[in-house]
Parts: structure tokens; sequence; C-alpha cells
């Protein structure tokens, strides 16, 4: 949908659920889902329109589950808004499926001046702090029982680099040279061993995507959004998933034991947690370039970026 007037249209249909939206929505994102800045009755909410196919209904509602149980152990998260009903997501007569959760004031980093890009103290004091957020978000999703139905993707070794990965065949990217292809595709075996390692010590739920779009800074400091990606897998995934925008920086493994520093002040962390977690910004890196191929246009320059950073990532690390 590409019509403003329809879009939101479509808001204040869904927004109905929730009592009906005041004043006119605002659509501040559209890539799996399109979601729009509201007023509910309840209070300033993000109010999403789920991606036909991308999450099924069982998926949807045991992230807002897990969210919700994360807020209510006073993670700073955006805590899913029931509907009239009393019901987490919402069915519309057009088969579309929608969700709200409260608004998180704050800008992401990167904004603001909070930026993570320029090196230095400041960054990796930044790191330091989001790497205990982290923790702290590992530690609460452990007190989490799931119970029977939870559906969430599982972000482990084939699932980044299998057969058949969540995001896509990376190394098949229609945008890679021959001898580019080669080298992202000699990277599968490693990166599946690493996140095996991994895994071996600590696995669990995750946010899987933490990029700094979903790190906000705000008044209270920082805060997690856009659970839509979460799921299982390894826990530095999530160390990996925070540095990969930082992926060309002179200082990324400054800024790597930054974040292992934060988190290893209340979650224990393997000896080779440095490499492990360089390993975990590949595998998100790989990954990335998969992501790109059915939601980008041929010609978006995010294409050639992506594999760009992939491959000189991997030459960084010694896997290239």
């Amino acid at each position: 949908m590409s019509d403003p007037a329809a879009e939101i249209a479509a808001a204040r249909r869904a927004a109905l659920a929730w009592g009906g939206a005041a004043g006119v929505p605002r659509l501040i994102r559209a890539r799996e889902n399109r979601v729009f800045e509201v007023m509910l009755p309840a209070g300033r909410a993000a109010l999403r329109l789920h991606r036909p196919g991308y999450q099924t209904a069982a998926a949807i509602g045991s992230e807002l589950r897990w969210v919700a149980a994360l807020a209510a152990q006073g993670l700073p998260v955006a805590a899913p808004l029931p509907t009239t009903g009393g019901e987490m997501l919402a069915h519309l007569d057009d088969g579309t499926r929608a969700s709200a959760v409260r608004w998180v004031a704050g800008d992401p980093v990167g904004q603001g001046g909070a930026a993570l890009v320029p090196g230095g103290a400041g960054a990796r004091a930044l790191h330091r702090d989001l790497g205990a957020l982290i923790a702290a978000l590992h530690a609460a999703s452990d007190r989490f029982a799931p119970g029977p139905g939870f559906e969430r993707p599982h972000w482990d070794g084939p699932g980044i680099a299998g057969e058949a990965p969540l995001w896509g065949r990376f190394w098949e990217h229609p945008a890679l040279a021959p001898a580019e292809a080669a080298r992202l595709g000699a990277l599968r075996a490693p990166l599946q061993a690493a996140m095996a390692r991994m895994a071996a010590h600590d696995r669990g739920l995750i946010h899987a995507d933490l990029l700094r779009e979903n790190i906000l800074r705000g008044p209270e400091g920082l805060a997690l959004i856009d659970f839509d990606d979460s799921g299982f897998g390894p826990r530095l995934y999530d160390l990996g998933t925070a540095l990969v925008q930082s992926a060309p920086a002179e200082d990324l493994e400054a800024r790597a034991e930054a974040l292992i520093e934060g988190y290893a002040r209340t979650r224990p962390v393997p000896a080779d947690a440095r490499a492990l977690v360089l390993a975990a910004t590949l595998a998100r890196a790989c990954a990335s370039v998969g992501w790109t191929m059915p939601r980008i246009g041929p010609a978006d320059p995010i294409h050639r970026s992506h594999i760009g950073r992939a491959l000189a990532l991997a030459e960084r690390l010694g896997l290239g």
C-alpha cells in the first residue's frame, strides 16, 4: 500500500479495536510492518499493521506475551496494549492483523546527540550501558515461561547460514560477482560453527534486531523497541546485531569489548567472547544481505552497501 490516504484510513480502521484514534495517524515506518504513531484512549501508542505472510498469528501473539512479561518486570520496552476486548492481537475484517504498544519516548541512538557512529569514550560508554541492558533483557527472559503454543523463529546456525536461512540464501544474492558469491558461500560453515559455540554457552529468547533504530535514548536512559524479529538463539547474537552498523568503524573491537564489559557485569561470558561477538556481527551482516533480496528494489545502493560490509568484515576477521 503506497497511497497515503489509504494508509491513514487503514490505520484508523485498525485503531477502532482499541477504541479509535484521536487525530490523524502518522506513518513512521513501512518495512516488515506498517507502523503508525496514534493517540488511543489508553494514550500515545505505536500501532502496527502486520505484513501478511511474515509472522503467523501465533508468532505475533507469542512476541506480545513475552514483551508484556518483560515490561511487567520493569524492562524499558514498549508494553503491548490490549484491545477493548482484552486481546493482544486484533484480526480485522480484511484479514489484516494489528497490534498496539505504548509509545516509548526517546531518539534512536545515532540521533539527538546519542551517536554511536563516532568513536571515543562516549561511544564506548554507550556500548557498556547497552551491554548491561541486553544482559537485563536476557535475565528477564530467563524468568519468563513461554508455555504451550509459544512460536518464534530460531536464529541459530541453520537459521542464519543453513540451506534455508530465515532471511534468504545470502550467498546467492543476484548482485554478487561470482568471486564474491564464492567468498560469502565459504562463510557458511564457520558461521554455523561459531553460532553453535555461542549456543553451547547460552541460548534462549533474544531480540535479534538491535539496530540503532530499535535502541532509543530518552529521559530515563536506553530502551528497546521492535521485537518483530525476536526469537530463540545464542545470547551473544544480540551483541553482534548491536554492532553490525559499526562494522566499518576503526574501533569496532573496542566497541565489542565495551558491550561485553557491560554485559558481563551481570551475565557470564566465555573466555573467547570477543571473537564470538565479532563472529555474530558477521553473521548478522551476512543475514542482512539476504534480507535485502525480496524487500529492496534492485537499483537501490543498499544492496552493494550490505554486500561490501559483509565482505569487508569477513576479511577483517580473517574469514574472507
